[in-house]
């Protein structure tokens, strides 16, 4: 079971989880830094070769969570073109082709072997979907995607796994393909997640910043950053607020704290 809550407010820490975080003050070298984001797509398509389409569970929350999914149509049966930007094994992407018979989606991904999972995928059709492999932070979009031709960009659990003086270089490109009036839909983690206070020392790169055993990296946002970096960018802020769930595991009487960003960001 689990309950959600929905605010501005961070996550406070227990006594015992803020004593954990002051300590863990050394950061990994500069040398394994710039190992790590050298080898970045190395590492994510080892991930994709050791754990298959069986890691992610399908996200059939996101038309509920972000009802702009189906409310920026102008009328019921009008085609919505979407980009799943970081669209890994396709566990939103399908679901969403699935659940919506009048949408047409491009989707791409860092990792050319997740890609190809994809391609592979039963219910992947070229006449409903396009997918492409593409470094966000440098591949341009508009090689793939025509120009302001998006009616919604999803960005669920991606932007964390780049190193965060480059995720601007991502929003600068998906704005290009966006049409003007319409939304980023974000969704990522949030300071203070169950998953951001089980890093062992050694495991952090900067402020919010950590590395994986598996050489994957993972940032925690908070509202101000994500607030920031959309709107250096030139998109206006139309919701943008913390998600907690409080995850229970009733067989091993466990209590998990989950902590999300969750915003919706337009272009002008």
């Amino acid at each position: 079971g689990a309950c959600q809550i929905k605010g501005h407010g961070a996550r406070t820490l227990s006594p015992e989880e803020a004593e954990k975080l002051a300590k863990d003050q050394v950061l990994v070298s500069e040398f394994k830094q710039l190992k790590l984001e050298k080898e970045a797509q190395k590492n994510w398509d080892l991930f994709y070769k050791r754990n298959s389409t069986n890691f992610f569970k399908d996200r059939h929350w996101t038309t509920r969570e972000f009802q702009e999914l189906k409310a920026c149509r102008e009328f019921a049966a009008q085609k919505l073109t979407i980009l799943e930007a970081g669209c890994g094994v396709g566990n939103c992407l399908f679901p969403l082709l699935e659940d919506d018979l009048q949408i047409f989606a491009y989707a791409c991904d860092f990792s050319p072997r997740a890609v190809d999972f994809v391609k592979k995928n039963a219910l992947y059709s070229p006449d409903r979907c396009k997918v492409f492999q593409c470094d966000l932070t440098k591949d341009d979009l508009l090689e793939n995607i025509p120009a302001d031709s998006v009616d919604v960009v999803t960005l669920i659990f991606v932007l964390s796994a780049i190193h965060p003086d480059k995720m601007h270089l991502v929003l600068k490109n998906i704005y290009k393909v966006l049409k003007p009036g319409r939304c980023v839909l974000f969704r990522d983690y949030g300071l203070y997640d169950h998953a951001m206070l089980r890093f062992k020392s050694g495991s952090k790169l900067g402020e919010n910043f950590y590395v994986r055993q598996d050489g994957t990296r993972s940032y925690f946002f908070t509202e101000e950053f994500l607030s920031q970096l959309f709107r250096a960018e030139g998109y206006e802020q139309v919701a943008n607020e913390y998600v907690q769930r409080e995850t229970v595991n009733r067989k091993e009487d466990l209590c998990v704290p989950r902590v999300f960003l969750q915003g919706k960001f337009q272009k002008p």
